[in-house]
């Protein structure tokens, strides 16, 4: 089992971080951390390095659910997407896969609610 899912989209960057945002909110999900890697780079260790963004997605409901299910299911928290281009212009798309994060943490309960999260990642990869 991976730990992400990945599709590289005929979309810009730009459009690419958008579609994800607004498939992600359709299910629940906000955008609640944005990390610029490049700008970040560029930044702190004067790097100059492609497009590439790290969204950190979260549903309260499901949030709430894992948290009060298992007191350290924040670790896993938010669910993390990034977009990035490649050097060849092309951009990707790559979810985090709970139902293989909860693999690691035996006992937590968490199984039946990964399924569930990991279900509303392949609905917004099929669509994207």
């Amino acid at each position: 089992m991976t730990p992400f899912f990945s599709t590289k989209v005929d979309l810009d960057f730009d459009s690419a971080i958008q579609k994800v945002t607004e498939l992600l909110k359709s299910h629940g999900f906000g955008i609640i951390t944005q990390v610029d890697v490049k700008e970040t780079l560029k930044n702190k260790i004067d790097v100059d390095f492609r497009p590439y963004r790290i969204l950190g997605a979260c549903n309260p409901r499901f949030a709430h659910k894992a948290l009060t299910t298992f007191d350290k299911a924040g670790i896993m928290m938010p669910c993390n997407v990034v977009v990035q281009q490649h050097e060849d212009g092309t951009t990707e798309i790559t979810l985090v896969n709970p139902e293989a994060m909860v693999k690691n943490m035996p006992g937590s309960g968490l199984e039946d609610f990964a399924c569930e999260v990991t279900e509303v990642m392949r609905k917004v990869l099929k669509k994207l």
